[in-house]
């Protein structure tokens, strides 16, 4: 058996079984290549993974202006999808082993910033910086909603007492009594 046949991976002194169990990355390896070596890893493969086709219509539509006529075909909605995938998976993997160099287990907002500038989509970083501001504030209200009824006063059972007088009254007056 020639190195070629081997990849030229072949080692010197290597036995014939040896050789033989060398494994040479060929097409059909390449169909599976995210779970390659890593056999304790699921990963998706890109045909696992979408968005939904009725948000990125709706994203298409409210960017593309009504008064020109243009359309968006359904292939060119399904390409723009995977187009979007392969983005988030190739920002996203930078992400990770940057968190992982720092040995972080958590991908911060950080990594996915210093991802986009290696990556060379730095234009895009402002963006982020913004959308990720505005999501921090979200769930800093959502956060305060979720703290009226402790800010109330009242104990739980209070609260339910309260709760059921109202279905009471609410009853009376759908039924027209009173």
């Amino acid at each position: 058996m020639s190195d070629h046949e081997y990849g030229g991976n072949r080692k010197r002194g290597a036995s014939r079984k040896q050789q033989q169990q060398q494994h040479v990355i060929d097409s059909r390896d390449l169909e599976n290549w995210s779970t390659y070596n890593r056999p304790n890893w699921k990963v998706p493969c890109n045909d696992d993974l979408s968005l939904p086709k009725a948000t990125v219509q709706k994203i298409v539509s409210e960017i593309l202006p009504p008064a020109t006529g243009v359309s968006f075909s359904k292939e060119a909605r399904d390409l723009l999808i995977e187009c979007c995938v392969e983005f988030i998976t190739l920002v996203s993997s930078e992400a990770n082993e940057i968190s992982e160099k720092e040995a972080k287990k958590t991908i911060a907002c950080d990594h996915i910033t210093k991802a986009l500038d290696t990556l060379g989509f730095g234009d895009y970083v402002p963006a982020v910086l913004e959308a990720a501001a505005q999501h921090k504030e979200t769930q800093r209200v959502r956060e305060k909603r979720g703290n009226k009824f402790e800010d109330s006063g009242m104990t739980m059972e209070e609260l339910f007492e309260l709760q059921q007088k109202e279905f009471e009254e609410a009853k009376k007056k759908q039924s027209g009594e009173a």
